[in-house]
């Protein structure tokens, strides 16, 4: 195996000049160094420390999909987020993994989930009512309560009582604001230890799997059945015959409402920017509901009929991926296009940069939601919001039917105008929506 060399390397004496600006916001630094070194580089993070950063779409698909067996996901997740939200879907690897999600695959099934989509709508309304017409508001607290509610009433139906849910959304976000501290200062890493900072996120953490415990036991006692998903998890069986154990059922409620509010949450508040940078599309999602709507009022029927809706939606979803980087762990050494990939390498796949990279996209920058008039599987070769391969995000077709859902409702309800000279972002765990203020107009 030839040695890293071929991969141009950023050196560390660059990194520690732009430390203070990667810290705020670390984009426009790698895009720097994409556009200087080309679609791979290697950037020194310590004397023995790098990661290698990539946008080449074909590299991703190789990683994600035909080699996969060959890749793990790094210690962030495999570590760091488990002392949090325990070992579930997205946080599992190997033999575990697959087991899980075989066992729970069949719970986000379309036909399962058109039993959710009522819960759904009720708990987009009632956060809807929240809004101020004609007043500017930042949309995000709101939409994020919102995507929040819409996990909760999917697993719980009405289990759950006003004052848990809201201990739980803040145990949950308190727990990533942590881990966004742990990841963007490590060299704080003792002082986290030594003050109790992490001592304290994870209790908290025990104090939310005491609450969902009681709501999964009074579930069992009760008799009542909800057909939501705690439903299908209490129900699901392995191949042996026997149900989750409740730890591990525990696990994987806490991955869902971490990884299933606020990845919808950002992608929302960005979309709805979006629309009301153009209000055209406003307009056209409105008609199509309209005449949706004149045939049918089946839930199932708008979601799955609402193409401008869902290709506004794709679109946003490209210029402002949630989950804006992949990262992986090889295990053996590999090679891919002349590249040489000692084992262990730490890579980072760029979906932000790959979803505007101007060789992929016609107009990468612009909003175009019409590139998407074909469908999204078009561009599945260099298209992940939801990632890619056998880990592509289980919740996407949950996440897809709350969006259109939402944005529907929201764009027959209220005229949306912006209060913003441009879209500014917050690059976290996830590509977090900033300063998101906006004016609702009653229709």
């Amino acid at each position: 195996m030839k040695s890293e060399s071929n991969i141009p390397t950023v050196p560390l004496s660059r990194f520690f000049k732009h430390s203070l600006e990667i810290l705020k916001n670390p984009l426009p630094f790698h895009h720097q160094n994409f556009e200087a070194q080309g679609d791979v580089f290697r950037l020194k993070i310590g004397f023995k420390n790098s990661v290698v950063f990539v946008r080449d779409a074909a590299f991703a698909e190789y990683v994600l999909q035909k080699n996969q067996k060959n890749y793990t996901k790094s210690k962030i997740q495999t570590e760091d987020l488990v002392k949090y939200v325990g070992t579930g879907l997205l946080t599992a690897e190997g033999d575990h993994w697959k087991k899980q999600r075989k066992l729970i695959q069949p719970a986000f099934h379309k036909k399962q989930l058109a039993n959710l989509l009522g819960s759904i709508k009720n708990a987009i309304l009632s956060e809807y009512s929240k809004i101020t017409p004609n007043k500017v508001i930042d949309i995000f607290p709101i939409l994020n309560d919102l995507a929040f509610q819409a996990v909760v009433k999917s697993l719980f139906s009405s289990a759950a009582n006003q004052e848990d849910i809201k201990r739980l959304q803040y145990i949950t976000e308190a727990a990533q604001k942590m881990l966004v501290k742990e990841l963007r200062q490590p060299y704080l890493g003792w002082w986290f230890n030594v003050s109790g900072e992490i001592k304290k996120h994870v209790d908290l953490t025990g104090e939310a799997r005491q609450i969902l415990k009681r709501i999964v036991n009074e579930r069992r006692t009760s008799g009542v059945t909800e057909n939501d998903l705690l439903d299908m998890l209490l129900d699901a069986r392995y191949d042996d015959g026997n149900p989750m154990e409740e730890e591990q059922l525990i696990d994987e409620i806490l991955i869902l409402f971490t990884a299933g509010h606020e990845t919808t949450s950002n992608a929302l508040t960005f979309i709805t920017q979006l629309l009301a940078l153009h209000p055209e599309w406003q307009e056209k999602i409105l008609n199509e509901r309209n005449i949706i709507l004149a045939e049918s009022d089946d839930l199932m029927g708008l979601v799955t009929q609402s193409k401008i809706c869902q290709q506004v939606i794709e679109e946003g979803m490209r210029l402002y991926p949630p989950v804006y980087f992949i990262d992986r762990v090889n295990k053996e050494a590999d090679t891919f296009n002349g590249l040489h990939i000692e084992a262990g390498c730490n890579l980072l796949f760029s979906v932000y940069e790959m979803h505007r990279h101007p060789k992929l996209w016609e107009q990468p920058d612009a909003f175009l939601p019409e590139r998407f008039n074909e469908g999204g599987r078009k561009f599945s070769s260099h298209y992940f919001p939801f990632g890619a391969g056998p880990r592509k995000c289980i919740g996407n077709n949950f996440a897809m039917f709350e969006m259109i859902i939402a944005v529907s409702e929201l764009v027959s309800s209220f005229k949306i105008t912006p209060d913003f000279d441009a879209i500014d972002i917050t690059p976290l765990i996830t590509l977090k929506p900033k300063n998101a203020f906006l004016k609702f107009e009653k229709r």
